[in-house]
């Protein structure tokens, strides 16, 4: 049976326009205060990336309050088309993209918030899939999509990224009896080989009156290398430079950002783009001269990174995004991150679900067995 447009689920608010999702922020941050706090759950860091990546989309942000009239969870999602297999479909997405790192409903209860979501979205027939992307394990979302499937709603799951993270110890000597010697071994190395070609300084910026420039010349580096030949860096599409500048001059002012340079003679040959946070380093992006890659100029800045993590007292360093072998180097753990699928109960809805998740892994099983 198809979905019936009903009266709005109690408590559950959509907010839909630019000037009312400004005047959440002082009790939005509040909430991802006491609940997953986290620099990408803020209003801040929505705010930057909708202005940036999503200015002329339409925002649904549903929001329940608690019975004091206090904000209880919140769950910010875009309105828009897709296309599904070929099949355009209307998607209720996150308010993420890669450059997001993790998404999550934000809730101090998440099954209350769960349920009264979902019910609201049930009485809506204007959705046929709703997507949260990269959501972490243990993270509120899962509660949006178990109610769900409970409700026998169709639903799926595509594990999207297992990203490396380090927990400090209190001191670099205690870290580095977790690496391996012949590791260790070639950071050595191939230190001593950066050192013949000049003098090797590390500088950490928080902001200042250069802040442009230093960040200018991180963007260039990154777009030296491979990134800039794929057309993946930061300084090669408008909306992923103003998105990655505009939240330097946010995070400089909060007090959040760090940046680091490893020079060599003065020139930046590796750079970090980063935010502190509540004890935690997140790194959203590094970069480094791929025409000193024999003296790895990268990994020999993350291992004074990493020690200054430590002097300074953080608990966590996050490298954020994929599995890669190089952070592997530095940690053996990993946090797994998981696209939530949540389809209408209509016939369509179950349509498609059954298209993404029993025929097509089908035909891509018989098309590989086929090859062989």
């Amino acid at each position: 049976m198809e979905a019936r447009q009903l009266t709005p689920a109690p408590g559950v608010v959509e907010v839909a326009d630019r000037t009312s999702f400004m005047t959440l922020e002082p009790e939005w941050n509040a909430l991802v205060g006491s609940t997953a706090d986290e620099p990408f759950y803020r209003h801040e860091f929505l705010r930057v990336w909708v202005d940036n990546f999503a200015p002329e989309s339409r925002l649904r942000l549903l929001t329940l309050r608690d019975g004091d009239g206090r904000l209880a969870a919140g769950l910010p999602l875009l309105a828009g088309r897709a296309s599904m297999y070929g099949v355009p479909v209307r998607q209720l997405s996150a308010t993420a993209n890669p450059h997001s790192c993790r998404f999550d409903l934000v809730a101090r209860e998440p099954q209350a918030a769960a349920q009264a979501f979902l019910g609201h979205l049930r009485q809506d027939s204007s959705w046929d899939v709703l997507l949260l992307t990269d959501v972490p394990e243990g993270g509120a979302g899962w509660a949006l999509y178990e109610a769900a499937k409970a409700s026998g709603l169709p639903v799926g799951t595509w594990e999207s990224l297992q990203s490396p993270y380090i927990p400090l110890p209190g001191s670099w000597d205690e870290y580095q009896k977790t690496l391996q010697s012949k590791f260790k071994a070639n950071c050595r190395r191939r230190r001593r080989k950066l050192e013949e070609k000049g003098r090797v300084t590390v500088e950490r910026v928080e902001g200042g009156l250069d802040l442009e420039a230093r960040l200018e010349e991180g963007f260039a580096l990154e777009a030296s290398g491979w990134k800039g030949r794929r057309g993946t860096a930061m300084a090669q599409d408008a909306r992923t430079r103003g998105f990655y500048s505009e939240l330097a001059r946010e995070a400089a002012y909060a007090g959040r950002l760090a940046l680091y340079y490893m020079r060599l003679e003065g020139r930046a040959v590796a750079f970090q783009y980063a935010l502190e946070y509540g004890g935690r380093y997140f790194l959203l992006k590094p970069g480094y001269d791929e025409s000193l890659g024999d003296c790895s100029p990268g990994q020999l800045l993350m291992e004074d990174v990493l020690r200054d993590c430590m002097q300074r007292g953080l608990r966590e360093f996050d490298f954020l995004g994929p599995d890669m072998v190089w952070k592997r180097d530095w940690t053996d753990k990993v946090r797994r991150h998981t696209w939530l699928y949540i389809f209408n109960d209509t016939s369509f809805g179950r349509a498609l679900c059954a298209a993404k998740f029993r025929w097509a892994p089908v035909a891509r099983e018989v098309v590989a067995r086929w090859k062989r």
